[in-house]
């Protein structure tokens, strides 16, 4: 059997970029029918944003409208504010994600769209809970990390590029789609005993936040004890009063580093993380594997507090150990002890990595035209009765007439929707020659 959790779940998709279009595209793959709401003449911003080919949408579109419905429509005229009512008192979730605001003014703020249709799920996606002094900010990926402490958290203590960093995934949008898809999914099972839809906020502040659960545990543990243990700052460096940056530490008590492989000088991914674990059982089978017993019996090393304390001495020597290795003849090396490690890994290695393509780690979706066949991160979960199938990303209003048609507007209407710019670009007359 192969049962599509959302079948029969209709979305009405007035999202854009990344955060929103990531979330509304889960809900596409798991069966609901999203209908996106794009603006006549140029609709959702990434078509044209870093494109390949001037006459085709982007990759960064088409890896986040997969198996969608658009509708081009200006929500602003008379006509598109009676079709986007239409779509809204017949649709199960409504998803925005413009500025704060912003759907107010167009007037399709969540108490008017809860009047309009009790059962609809609103969500909605901003920069800030609505208790942030930024709570007005126009929000950003990287606004998002400076502000949840993962970008003071990220990057080197020391040296010339000592300076915040944020992340390379993207916690603030992708993240933050997935953080709300959890609230819809919990919403539509509320709803399932309720009959009544809810207001669903997140914002991308939180949703960082939430991925840097560990920072704030750390800063309770510093402001206890005034250092951590952990860090590799530790024990020769005094901690300020805020969790520091710290390199390629492992984020909790086990020790672990990046190291340098054979050829690092010209591959720069030629790495790989190894972690020495806290237990004496598996400390004793990593020194094994690298042929280190003599720390075994060393003070210095044989407890994990004092490997804590001597953890620049354990760097050193492993990687003295790893230098002149494959980063991947390590991991056979260390593996078979159960030592936690592996390889550190390029786009290029993931994306030409054909084990990958299971159905839904990697999926290739075939676009057809120019384009053709194109890859994108599938569903991140697997369920044992449904397996998705990954259709292609629409034209810019390519579902303009089936949608509005099944609202019941007329070809004759539809016409006139066109020619008043609440569908179509209106243009305007040139204007005679003087």
């Amino acid at each position: 059997m192969n049962y599509a959790p959302l079948q029969g779940i209709k979305v009405v998709d007035f999202t854009a970029v990344q955060s929103g279009p990531s979330c509304t595209q889960l809900l596409a793959w798991l069966g609901a029918e999203v209908i996106k709401i794009e603006r006549p003449g140029m609709g959702d911003a990434t078509r044209k944003e870093l494109q390949f080919d001037p006459n085709e949408p982007s990759y960064y579109f088409l890896q986040l409208n997969s198996d969608k419905k658009s509708i081009t429509l200006d929500a602003a005229t008379p006509d598109g504010k009676e079709i986007l009512t239409k779509l809204i008192q017949g649709c199960d979730i409504f998803v925005e994600n413009l500025h704060p605001g912003a759907m107010e003014k167009l007037g399709f703020g969540w108490e008017v769209v809860h009047k309009l249709n009790p059962r609809c799920i609103y969500g909605t996606i901003k920069g800030f809970p609505l208790s942030s002094r930024f709570a007005d900010l126009k929000a950003y990926e990287p606004i998002a990390q400076v502000t949840a402490g993962a970008a003071s958290t990220t990057g080197w203590w020391e040296g010339d590029n000592a300076v915040p960093s944020q992340s390379g995934a993207a916690l603030g949008d992708s993240n933050t789609g997935m953080h709300l898809t959890i609230g819809l999914l919990a919403a539509l099972q509320q709803r399932a005993r309720t009959g009544e839809g809810v207001y669903v906020y997140q914002s991308m502040h939180n949703a960082c936040l939430n991925l840097c659960r560990v920072k704030t545990r750390d800063q309770l543990m510093l402001d206890r004890i005034g250092y951590l243990t952990q860090y590799p700052q530790y024990p020769d460096t005094k901690f300020g009063d805020f969790v520091p940056r710290s390199g390629n530490q492992e984020g909790s008590g086990v020790l672990g580093w990046t190291y340098k492989c054979k050829d690092w000088e010209t591959d720069p991914n030629a790495y790989v993380y190894i972690i020495l674990q806290r237990d004496a059982k598996n400390f004793g089978k990593a020194c094994q594997a690298m042929g280190f017993e003599d720390w075994v019996t060393n003070p210095d090393f044989n407890t994990a507090d004092a490997r804590d304390r001597h953890k620049q001495a354990i760097y050193a020597r492993i990687q003295q150990w790893c230098i002149d290795k494959d980063k991947f003849d390590v991991l056979k090396l260390l593996a078979p002890y159960g030592v936690p490690c592996a390889p550190v890994l390029s786009t290029k290695e993931i994306m030409t990595d054909e084990s990958l393509y299971d159905g839904n780690t990697l999926v290739k979706i075939d676009q057809g035209g120019t384009i053709g066949e194109f890859v994108t991160v599938g569903v991140p979960f697997t369920l044992s009765n449904y397996q998705p199938s990954y259709g292609p990303c629409p034209t810019l209003g390519g579902n303009t007439e089936e949608v509005l048609s099944a609202l019941g507007y007329t070809a004759e209407q539809q016409a006139q929707f066109k020619a008043n710019g609440t569908t179509d670009v209106v243009t305007k007359p040139e204007a005679p020659a003087k």
